[in-house]
């Protein structure tokens, strides 16, 4: 996923959203039923890594979409409504993974020579929202204020007249506005020195040979700073949040695992995570395969998550964005450390995914309304290839914290989220108020 954002962000902001959306989902939904062919380890990884490599230009590419068919009003409540529904897909795999998983399925193909077991039903069945997305996306318009910044004005007013009319179910010859601003001729006559030529229905040739200068304001002011300050804040919070959220289901196999060996559970979460060490003497191995509590607590929390969004997309306009990007997320993370018991690790793990991933969905609506069409998805690739970035390294870190005590790892994770705080005070104020 970090290796193909740059090209992607290129690709979207130069050739439209619509068309490279359909191809995206089409080929992450190829990868993901061949991962479910594998035979091999080296067979899924290959597969997985083509797979992130797909789908991080729709996952960018969706968001901005999304936030071109609304208004400012509604614009950052449409990207917690993703939110809310990237995390009933968190609620929705660990459901589906409790009910394949475990169950003791096999058969093989041509004398044995492909074996399908559990998982490789359970790869096959993810790949089906990629292709209904496929099927989906060619119902639906380009992107209306794309159309508008590359000159096909035409084509975005019966976008437009094509929303009104389903809106209100009159014909869309009764759409009010008859004539769309001519976004070209304003980016000539704009006074800007970094504004770059856009050649009005340009064809994909020309749209190439354009891209490159049409990324150049991206580094100069005022958008520099701009862009400095989202893809650190966006970096710092994914960092947080996905290297805690990813060792999670770790961290509940630990606590489950304590409880079964040792048949207590009474002892502090520090001890339990004892178990993540490796065995120091030889014995016989006795695996534990009564996970349930493992799914029920991922499920928990991604529900919270998931009720989270609900709430933020009341209040977004109401308390402003940079109040959603609050210290909540990092003093939750501090408590997970004195977690006496289970109900509370799941209670502060819970409010801290949902604080944080609420958060890192703010910053994208925060770059949604700094930058530009002709910038937005570049911006936003840009954004989550840091932040990918630093999640990665997160993961390489947490369980070298880990090894030096229990205390580290939450009180990293939690530092990090009061240093999002304070950067998140330095951005330019987007809220609706501001805007108006």
């Amino acid at each position: 996923m970090i290796s193909s954002a740059l090209v992607w962000g290129f690709l979207y902001d130069t050739l439209g959203r619509k068309r490279l959306l359909m191809v995206g989902f089409f080929l992450d939904t190829v990868f993901v039923f061949i991962s479910g062919f594998s035979q091999s380890k080296t067979i899924l990884m290959i597969c997985k890594f083509f797979g992130g490599f797909i789908i991080n230009g729709p996952f960018a590419a969706l968001t901005a979409y999304i936030s071109e068919f609304h208004c400012s009003k509604y614009r950052a409540r449409m990207q917690l409504v993703l939110g809310t529904i990237f995390s009933c897909g968190s609620v929705t795999l660990p459901v589906l993974a409790w009910a394949v998983l475990p169950q003791n399925y096999y058969f093989s193909l041509f004398n044995k020579t492909l074996e399908f077991h559990s998982w490789n039903i359970y790869l096959f069945i993810c790949g089906f929202p990629a292709l209904f997305s496929t099927v989906i996306f060619i119902f639906m318009p380009e992107s209306p204020k794309f159309l508008m910044t590359v000159g096909q004005n035409d084509k975005a007013l019966k976008v437009f007249q094509k929303i009104y009319s389903v809106n209100s179910r009159n014909p869309p010859e009764t759409y009010p506005i008859r004539q769309l601003v001519d976004e070209i001729e304003v980016k000539k006559n704009s006074q800007s020195k970094h504004t770059t030529h856009v050649t009005a229905n340009r064809n994909k040739i020309q749209a190439l040979r354009e891209g490159w200068q049409q990324l150049k304001p991206l580094f100069f002011p005022p958008h520099l700073a701009n862009i400095i300050l989202v893809c650190l804040l966006q970096t710092l919070f994914t960092m947080s949040l996905n290297t805690l959220r990813l060792w999670l289901p770790q961290i509940f196999q630990a606590i489950n695992d304590y409880k079964y060996y040792h048949n207590d559970s009474s002892a502090d979460l520090c001890k339990m995570l004892d178990m993540i060490q490796p065995a120091s003497t030889l014995g016989e191995c006795v695996v534990n395969l009564n996970n349930s509590s493992v799914y029920i607590n991922t499920i928990i929390i991604s529900s919270v998550s998931a009720s989270s969004y609900i709430f933020a997309g009341y209040f977004i306009n109401i308390l402003g964005k940079k109040k959603l990007m609050s210290v909540l997320g990092g003093s939750c993370a501090f408590s997970i450390y004195f977690s006496t018991n289970t109900a509370m690790t799941v209670a502060f793990a819970s409010i801290f995914i949902a604080s944080s991933s609420v958060a890192t969905n703010v910053v994208l609506a925060v770059c949604i309304d700094l930058f530009p069409t002709t910038l937005r998805t570049m911006t936003l690739s840009l954004s989550m290839m840091l932040a990918r970035s630093g999640a990665m390294i997160g993961n390489l870190v947490f369980p070298l914290l880990l090894q030096t005590g229990c205390a580290p790892p939450f009180f990293t994770i939690g530092s990090l989220i009061f240093v999002c705080a304070f950067i998140a005070m330095l951005l330019p104020n987007t809220d609706l108020k501001a805007l108006e």
